[in-house]
């Protein structure tokens, strides 16, 4: 990915944001988090908690500032995600927060999630 393809991404609403997410994710089989020992977390305004998923590893990095700064992009496989993270976040009470930027953090719940990436990998 170019540099002006990366800005142009990070500068999209949250909405196209969320649309990229999901047709990487299903095309390149894999998410990226933000991991240093353990998983790169965040609270919203409610106190939930987050954790932070990205499309590509670019992302993950560019967030890796301020509280995260130490942390490293990883990536999680995608099944795993589906079938583990996900049912676990659920479990838990945890919300992803899904390709979040600097400037904004944009939390999902976890069944319209599941849905969307299942709808992306009938297309496969």
């Amino acid at each position: 990915m170019n540099q002006k393809e990366f800005e142009s991404l990070i500068k999209q609403p949250a909405k196209i944001r969320y649309e990229y997410f999901i047709k990487k994710v299903v095309d390149y089989e894999e998410v990226w988090g933000l991991f240093d020992g353990d998983w790169a977390t965040a609270q919203n305004d409610d106190g939930s908690m987050l954790i932070p998923f990205f499309p590509k590893k670019d992302f993950a990095e560019y967030c890796a500032d301020s509280e995260w700064r130490n942390f490293k992009p990883k990536s999680i496989d995608l099944n795993d995600f589906i079938d583990k993270w996900l049912v676990g976040m659920k479990k838990d009470g945890v919300k992803p927060s899904i390709f979040p930027t600097n400037q904004e953090a944009v939390t999902v719940e976890i069944d319209p999630l599941l849905r969307d990436l299942n709808n992306e990998l009938e297309n496969y």
